[in-house]
């Protein structure tokens, strides 16, 4: 992991928001050997991270809170306007929720820190927004501080995150690419210096200007969001003529032009960024008058998505999931984080329950979160007790425990070995070696056959 030499400029850091990007951000940045101070106006939480509980679930960032904490480059603290000034750069890491009423960006938080900030600047000082936001949101910021008629210098500085949940301390320290927006000379010394660590590791910095940087992040985020709705509507196509999405993913990923990355065919895209970022793009556009029918209509098969993986559960059951208990393996939009936001669980649950299904989930990080947000879903202490007794089981997110199950005993637990696999996780021979009627994304109907005769009619 890349670390700051004993020649390393350190500089005071205070990041605004203790939330996912904040707080791995802050100690991120504590670890390159700046004196970072995470400010947030949530007190419990702030105590919490005192006392070195980590609210969100991220893997090893206990452990490097934990030490950044204790060599004493990693603070915490409640109070904004005193931890502003003598600071060299405020990184700005509020959430930006899509509006109800339209889908753009909600700012308020955003505008609300950075005029606190604004009120606190005592010399020269990078105002560096991380939060996603439109495009000319920088210029916006930096009018309203000027309207403060404040003495001190600032800059309003672009610096969008790429953290993937689950990777995201590897992708702070080890980033395909650092993308600064800044016009100012003062401002981007200062930005390189504070990535100096990175940047001499072979990490390649983009110097561009804000409504650059601004569009880079919408622009990338929609762009892997249409290859996932691709893949997802090759992999139908491929259930229908006999083909191996699997096999298609790995032949079209190969090739250099398109990547491997984010051809994994499931259940449709959700999380804390996808979903709004494309929605917001979108009013962007319309209100510039600029049609995307491209992100337009990903949005739409996204949607429908999850309406289609529903018909695909029923039909595993026979037609029918009425009186059924389902077994649902997984419950956050993706494995290796407790985030719920725009979780696939949380429209295909529902829709499943209005169907008659009784539901028993488990889910290795997720289900304190799940609970109040899926009423009517028994949580499973594990995904065997959460298997026993059922009609169908269904992975919906890809945490490699359940890949790990010993499936035999599993299908010899259930009341009917009916496994629909909206993740591919499992190989089709081995499920059906197990003894399982297994159904999965994009494979040919044939794997749906288990080894050994059943009466349950194979999809």
């Amino acid at each position: 992991m890349p670390h700051a030499d004993k020649g390393q400029t350190t500089l005071r850091i205070v990041v605004v928001g203790a939330g996912y990007v904040g707080l791995v951000s802050g100690a991120c940045l504590a670890a390159l050997g700046h004196e970072v101070t995470v400010v947030d106006r949530d007190v419990a939480r702030v105590a919490a991270l005192r006392d070195g509980i980590i609210p969100i679930h991220e893997p090893g960032l206990d452990v490097l809170v934990a030490a950044q904490a204790a060599a004493g480059r990693l603070a915490f603290s409640t109070e904004l306007s005193a931890s502003v000034p003598g600071a060299e750069a405020v990184f700005l890491c509020v959430g930006t929720p899509p509006r109800p009423e339209d889908g753009h960006a909600d700012m308020r938080h955003v505008m609300e820190a950075a005029a606190e900030v604004g009120r606190s600047l005592d010399g020269f000082t990078a105002i560096v927004v991380k939060s996603t936001v439109p495009v000319g949101t920088g210029e916006e910021i930096e009018a309203r501080l000027q309207a403060l008629g404040r003495p001190a210098a600032f800059a309003v500085v672009s610096n969008p995150e790429f953290l993937r949940e689950g990777a995201a301390i590897d992708d702070f320290m080890r980033p395909d690419r650092i993308v600064v927006g800044t016009q100012d000379a003062r401002a981007l010394a200062l930005m390189e210096a504070i990535y100096r660590p990175l940047t001499e590791a072979g990490a390649p910095l983009v110097a561009t200007s804000r409504r650059g940087a601004e569009m880079i992040k919408y622009a990338a985020n929609c762009f892997l969001a249409l290859k996932i709705t691709y893949i997802n509507e090759i992999a139908n196509l491929c259930e229908e003529v006999g083909a191996d999405v699997e096999d298609v993913a790995r032949g079209i990923g190969l090739d250099p032009r398109i990547g491997e990355r984010f051809l994994k065919a499931g259940p449709g895209f959700g999380g804390s960024c996808f979903p709004k970022d494309m929605l917001a793009l979108m009013k962007t556009a319309q209100d510039h008058g600029v049609p995307l029918r491209s992100v337009e209509t990903a949005v739409a098969v996204n949607d429908a998505r999850k309406g289609e993986m529903v018909r695909k559960i029923i039909r595993a059951a026979g037609g029918s999931v009425a009186g059924k208990t389902i077994a649902i393996l997984g419950l956050t939009f993706k494995a290796g984080t407790d985030d719920m936001r725009s979780a696939a669980s949380l429209v295909i649950l529902p829709q499943l329950m209005r169907h008659g299904a009784r539901l028993r989930a488990h889910d290795p990080a997720g289900m304190a979160q799940a609970a109040p947000l899926l009423p009517g879903v028994a949580m499973a202490p594990s995904a065997m007790d959460a298997l026993a007794g059922a009609d169908l089981a269904v992975i919906l997110t890809e945490w490699p425990d359940f890949a790990a199950l010993d499936w035999r005993a599993a299908a010899a637990t259930m009341a009917a070995p009916v496994l629909v696999d909206l993740r591919n996780l499992l190989d089709p021979a081995h499920a059906r070696a197990c003894g399982l009627a297994y159904h999965s994304i994009g494979r040919p109907l044939r794997d749906a056959a288990p080894a050994a005769a059943t009466p349950l009619a194979a999809e």
